[in-house]
């Protein structure tokens, strides 16, 4: 793409830092927690406005079950064009109230508040991206489809069957979670996440008159664990860890049941299967006793695949074009761009540069972020991607 429609997009972005500001300040002051639905709606009110003064048409997605999301397309598209699938979310992890604890604050290039990194911030990138294109009279080849959840913080239990719905169609999809770390690194591979919870059924007995009779949970539960955490490679980036565990009745009984709730992240998808199996396949030591595995890996490994990785490639030329040095990382949490990279080439960690996602000091860069959406722009404008046909029907 011609380095003066960089500079020309990169301008036009610059000059909108005022509404980046403004708009962060109301999304960041409408708080969303994952877990209170009835709270969204001003949120899904300040989205919406922005989105159709950008040039969209907005809809809600409403589940039968589950908080609401929010569809937006061109308010003028070519039929039968290929997609390109623009994805963000709007909950948050923080709890209602806690604005009141820690305002929204613009401190000179540094911006601060409950949601501004993950992934507020994002969220505003997408509505500049899509004012720049506008406004400059600019039309992708790749018609943009943009989807925001409301439940990302919490495994997308109600808008992963949209996400993969969209990314099936999509030439590609563009993730504005967070970059990584106050480098800004773009995440081209995630690793994959499950959950498992272990129940074990003994026996109780008096612990001091009659303790043969009974058949610990707990020292089962032991047992288990020990053969849990003997699985972590950290060479290969895999990590199993054992987060609560809870049983037992009183100090002086045998403990007539145990369990615990374990987290598995892998760096694949062929890791996921093998201890995904392993995990199951776990027999119970102490006689007496019943073991019940529940679980999976619910979000498989975002994988470095050629087309995700050609994808990056185009990523670091824009980028470039825009004076920006990107540099790609693995990271360890999941996200929806694992999802979309199950079906289409995906590029994750486009959105804001700063620091402390999930964390008190969350902030986001001002100059950092505006860059990041002239680079949304341009990789709106690119061609399609061909490398994702290539690979799907080779």
């Amino acid at each position: 793409m011609a380095s003066g429609t960089a500079e020309q997009i990169l301008e036009h972005v610059r000059a909108q830092e005022v509404l980046l500001i403004d708009l962060l300040k109301r999304l960041v002051d409408a708080e969303s927690p994952s877990t209170h639905p009835a709270s969204h709606e001003p949120v899904r009110r300040v989205l919406t406005l922005a989105l159709e003064d950008a040039g969209l048409l907005v809809r809600e997605v409403r589940p039968m079950r589950g908080p609401r999301h929010i569809y937006a397309r061109p308010k003028h598209r070519t039929r039968n064009s290929k997609l390109q699938l623009i994805l963000g979310h709007y909950d948050t992890v923080w709890p209602l109230g806690t604005t009141s604890e820690r305002p929204f604050v613009v401190d000179g290039n540094i911006v601060r508040g409950p949601g501004v990194f993950d992934m507020k911030g994002g969220l505003v990138q997408i509505v500049l991206a899509h004012k720049a294109i506008q406004d400059l009279g600019l039309k992708p080849e790749v018609t943009p489809i943009v989807f925001i959840n409301a439940d990302e913080e919490i495994g997308s239990r109600s808008s992963t069957r949209y996400i993969r719905l969209l990314a099936r169609r999509a030439n590609r999809a563009l993730v504005l979670e967070p970059s990584m770390g106050e480098a800004g690194d773009i995440k081209t591979e995630r690793k994959g996440i499950g959950r498992f919870t272990f129940t074990v059924h003994g026996k109780a007995a008096h612990a001091g008159l009659d303790p043969e009779s009974g058949a610990s949970a707990i020292l089962e539960l032991s047992h288990v664990i020990q053969k849990l955490f003997a699985m972590n490679d950290a060479d290969k980036g895999i990590t199993i860890n054992v987060g609560t565990v809870d049983g037992g009745i009183q100090p002086n009984v045998i403990a007539p049941h145990s369990s615990a709730v374990v987290d598995v992240r892998v760096p694949s998808i062929a890791d996921g299967k093998r201890i995904e199996k392993l995990i199951h396949d776990i027999e119970p030591e102490v006689p007496g006793v019943r073991l019940r595995v529940e679980g999976r890996i619910g979000r498989p490994s975002m994988e470095a695949t050629p087309r995700n990785q050609a994808l990056w490639r185009r990523a670091k030329t824009i980028g470039a074009q825009l004076g920006l040095d990107l540099h790609q990382v693995r990271a360890g949490g999941g996200s929806d761009g694992n999802t979309t990279s199950q079906f289409t080439a995906t590029l994750d960690g486009l959105g804001p540069v700063g620091h402390g996602a999930h964390a008190k000091h969350e902030f986001l860069y001002v100059d950092r972020t505006l860059e990041r959406a002239a680079l949304l722009a341009m990789l709106m404008l690119s061609p399609p991607s061909e490398e994702s046909a290539q690979e799907e029907t080779g």
